[in-house]
């Protein structure tokens, strides 16, 4: 068995921050910054798909499906973006002037969508998707770089800047919500255009706070001093303006379909690569290899189904949940907060439990497997709802949709946390970043074919209780079965990762 005997560098000294209720004070910089980014991203996930169809198909329900395909593609590129944004913050750019950079492309794209043209929409959409791969895993970055490897306060850290992202989740669809059907327009015809200049002006404030917070970094995040001339700032920025009409290609010309293919082919590819480097690496890299790559193969699934929560569960709750309190009529955008709420209430409760256990504690692949169950109990509340609780109007209560979404909260607790943390342990150690790479390619496949699912479930005609009933009952047997086959052969999984828990 061949070893890595190449020794890993000093880690950098890390300045003396002032600190902030236990924790050093940039902390809480990037925390509002990623705030408000998460705000701008989220305020307009609830308003896609229903913008799509009712500004460029009519409202006519035929545009359901090609409104759902679009939106898959674009969350699944917003994914792959995020591989090359790393790429460039560690070779080229540093990590405070990719933070930079990626705010302003967003922030142009967000307005660019408010304008109502098929194509500056979708140029706009490519425009968001660049400006997030050089923005989202590059703050992610900086907050690992505020404490050493040995700090233990490193985990609470990273706990407290999720908790952030979660609340500029909550807030957004809110926020956004009520500016287009209260203010600017009403719930039979939102303002959707106040969602999208809503979401810009959060991503300038986002772009504001972390321009004048980041003085409190000192240094951290700064690309080296043979790196630190202007210039590459201006060839990052070229090179973004060359791949926005590259995305623009593989989103609104390629499609979904093609789409598939040609993110398919990149993960074959990487996962032979990674397989290839663990089997040089001995047997033990290569069985943990082999471990992850079944696992990324069962990620897919997941957020098949998970992220129906941006389209298929929209059109859900725009035509077929009963939404009216009284005079009061639930905007469909607030159902996107949910999430965020049973994240927030039940991540302490879910770690409660992972510690409680002791021993019993479930295994990586056991823990993903009970992530795949719980969807796909989501999707059986689904079927029972839209099987035996329709009403004469045609309608389903409004608890089923809103348990819906904390139920596949708990199974999102129960394998994205992890996710990331397992590639580090079991990638082979050359590649790392790889594996971080199929981590994230394994989920914009998911995402992508979410799109194409939900266009399933629409069909061209537009959703119906029938279509929805039946694409729900594929997405129960589906998840249950996969998270079934997962929690079987978990033992074998965890014989090949030889003792990572």
């Amino acid at each position: 068995m061949s070893a890595d005997t190449r020794t890993s560098p000093p880690e950098a000294p890390i300045p003396a921050f002032d600190q902030v209720l236990g924790h050093p004070r940039p902390l809480w910089m990037l925390f509002m910054t990623e705030f408000w980014e998460r705000f701008a991203f989220y305020g307009i996930r609830w308003a896609l798909v229903l913008y799509i169809v009712a500004q460029f198909h009519g409202g006519s329900p035929s545009g359901e499906e090609p409104a759902s395909r679009t939106y898959g593609a674009y969350l699944a590129l917003v994914y792959a973006a995020a591989i090359f944004g790393g790429y460039v913050a560690d070779k080229i750019l540093g990590y405070q002037r990719s933070i930079l950079l990626g705010a302003v492309i967003m922030a142009a794209g967000l307005f660019a969508i408010a304008m109502p043209d098929l194509r500056m929409f979708e140029f706009g959409l490519a425009t968001i998707i660049v400006g997030n791969g050089l923005f989202k895993p590059n703050i992610s970055t900086m907050v690992g770089k505020l404490y050493t490897q040995a700090d233990g306060r490193r985990d609470s850290g990273f706990t407290i800047f999720y908790m952030g992202i979660n609340a500029g989740a909550f807030l957004a669809p809110i926020l956004t919500g009520w500016l287009a059907e209260q203010v600017f327009g009403t719930s039979v015809m939102p303002a959707y255009k106040y969602v999208f200049i809503a979401s810009g002006v959060g991503m300038l404030v986002s772009l504001v706070w972390f321009w004048f917070g980041r003085r409190q970094l000192e240094g951290i995040g700064l690309p080296p001093p043979e790196r630190a001339g202007v210039q590459n700032v201006g060839y990052v920025a070229l090179g973004c303006l060359i791949a926005i009409p590259a995305t623009w290609v593989l989103l609104a010309q390629l499609g979904a379909t093609a789409l598939q293919y040609v993110l398919t082919a990149m993960f074959v590819a990487l996962c032979v690569l990674l397989l290839a480097e663990g089997v040089r690496s001995g047997p033990v890299a290569r069985d943990k290899t082999v471990a992850m790559l079944i696992i990324f193969a069962f990620n897919v699934t997941f957020w098949m189904f998970f992220e129906q929560a941006g389209s298929s569960f929209t059109f859900l709750a725009d035509k077929i949940v009963n939404r009216d309190f009284g005079s009061f009529v639930f905007p469909v955008a607030w159902f996107q907060s949910v999430n965020s709420i049973a994240i927030i209430s039940l991540a302490p409760v879910v770690a409660w439990i992972w510690v409680a256990l002791g021993r019993a504690n479930p295994s990586i692949p056991q823990k993903f497997g009970l992530g795949l169950v719980f969807n796909g109990l989501a999707f059986l509340l689904l079927m029972f709802a839209l099987s035996s609780l329709v009403s004469e109007a045609g309608t389903i209560p409004f608890w089923t949709l809103f348990m819906v979404y904390v139920i596949q909260s708990v199974g999102e607790l129960c394998l994205s946390p992890i996710g990331l943390s397992m590639v580090t342990k079991l990638a082979p150690v050359r590649l790392v970043g790889f594996g971080m790479g199929g981590w994230f390619l394994s989920t914009g496949i998911g995402n992508n074919l979410s799109g194409i699912f939900a266009g399933y479930v629409s069909g061209e005609t537009g959703m119906t209780t029938a279509s929805a009933l039946g694409g729900y009952t594929f997405g129960f047997w589906a998840l249950v079965i996969s998270g079934g086959i997962l929690l079987l052969v978990a033992p074998l999984l965890n014989r090949l990762m030889h003792g990572v828990k």
